[in-house]
């Protein structure tokens, strides 16, 4: 049995020196459970999609599904970072980790048995959604807690995220495949059990918490509080909207459409799969080079993105292309190890969750807005022109944040104490700027 959190107004302090920087025994189980999690979480998409159409049902009962799915980890991540503030990030992980499994079980009972009423799948799919939302705010804020370089564990988890996102949904078209979508959701269900039970072997010590008596409404605003009050944060996530709409978002639909309507979906398959590569080669770069000032040296690596879109335009070869993609996924990786860093070790611990969940909704929410936009852009301008504003904006996002100065200048933290942006919050009328 594993001693409780007991919540505390100061920010946590590191592990002991005599403990691994990384792989501490506590690090080990976070990284076995949070691996697991990933795991289950990257074949639930593949999963749902290739049953239902094995099971008759069209593209547009798809399109549903995902939809209630996703929409609810977007409207509720914010309520996620209030409630793992007041009943501790751990506490509300294993809860969500146990929906989880619940969900994964009911799953499979549903496509064992037949999916008589669509709406029950909708049900477990938004239960599954919310689960997700509660369980990542915590995922950013134990990360300090559990390993003393901070940078390299976010190096080594986004490098397990990575592997997770090749082989989850290659596991789990296999298994539907060869047997029913719901053994891919019992093997599920067994992945968050094992998350959960690492999660409650952890011994962490005192973790920050919110002052008691605060209402759920107060919460919120003192994070959103403290997230305003940081201009390289909130700057960040402005610039990053406008990239997500413009560049990001379009491009899956638009590469989609092109590399599969000439090449086929093999191909495409394999470029995504690359692009996977890349992303575990960047989360290996991560973890050894830890440049002094962090988001600088990520927005230079973000300066690779346009590759891949260029490669379209221009009718690059295959084997081209595929470069491309690894070139990006390295780029792309090492720019989220160095964004997530600065977050963890730059914001107190008492409102990390909650600062942590309204990064993720701002840098989620636009996702889905530009896909979506795809194809009415294409229709009004075209391809190639869409394509080219994509790329336009993406080498703009890498000017805009270089010339942000609290962005340019925001230093590494100083891994054996307290960074000067991470002490002690202020709330209400007396917040300051931080950046």
């Amino acid at each position: 049995m594993t001693l409780p959190e007991t919540p505390a107004p100061t920010v946590a302090a590191p592990p002991v020196d005599d403990q691994p920087a990384i792989w501490s025994r506590n690090f080990r189980l976070y990284f076995t459970a949070r691996s697991s999690g990933l795991l289950g979480d990257a074949m639930l998409p593949v999963a749902v999609s290739a049953g239902l159409i094995s099971a008759g049902h069209d593209v547009g009962t798809v399109g549903f599904a995902l939809a209630f799915l996703f929409a609810p980890f977007a409207g509720f991540v914010l309520f996620g970072g209030v409630l793992a503030d007041r009943f501790t990030a751990r506490r509300m992980m294993i809860a969500a980790d146990l929906t989880n499994l619940t969900t994964r079980v009911l799953l499979a009972v549903l496509f064992f048995r037949g999916i008589d009423q669509l709406w029950h799948l909708y049900l477990l799919l938004a239960m599954a959604g919310t689960a997700a939302a509660m369980f990542q705010p915590g995922a950013a804020s134990t990360v300090p807690l559990v390993a003393r370089d901070v940078q390299g564990a976010n190096g080594v988890l986004r490098t397990a995220e990575a592997l997770t996102t090749l082989v989850g949904p290659a596991l789990a078209g296999v298994l539907v495949g060869a047997a029913a979508t719901g053994w891919v959701m019992v093997i599920a269900a067994v992945t968050f059990g094992i998350s959960a039970l690492g999660l409650l072997a952890l011994r962490l010590g005192p973790v920050p918490a919110p002052p008691a008596g605060d209402s759920l409404w107060r919460n919120l605003v003192v994070g959103w509080h403290e997230f305003r009050a940081r201009s390289w944060l909130w700057g960040v996530i402005l610039i990053w909207m406008v990239f997500t709409v413009a560049a990001w978002g379009p491009l899956q639909p638009i590469s989609a459409g092109l590399v599969v309507g000439e090449h086929g979906p093999t191909t495409f398959a394999v470029l995504n799969s690359v692009l996977g590569a890349g992303t575990v080669a960047g989360g290996l770069l991560a973890v050894r080079y830890k440049p002094q000032r962090p988001l600088a040296a990520g927005a230079v690596a973000m300066v690779v993105f346009p590759l891949y879109p260029i490669g379209l335009v221009s009718g690059w070869p295959v084997w081209l292309l595929g470069v491309a993609q690894f070139v990006v996924g390295v780029g792309l990786t090492f720019w989220s190890v160095m964004w997530a860093t600065s977050v963890q070790t730059q914001v107190p611990g008492e409102v990390l969750n909650r600062i942590h969940a309204y990064e993720v909704a701002g840098s989620v929410c636009m996702f889905p807005v530009g896909s979506a936009l795809a194809g009415p852009a294409i229709t009004a301008f075209g391809t190639t022109r869409t394509l080219e504003l994509g790329i336009l904006v993406a080498v703009l996002t890498v000017v805009a944040l270089l010339l942000a100065r609290p962005v340019r200048g925001l230093r590494r933290a100083d891994p054996g104490g307290v960074p000067a942006a991470a002490a002690p919050s202020k709330t209400g009328a007396d917040l300051t700027l931080n950046g």
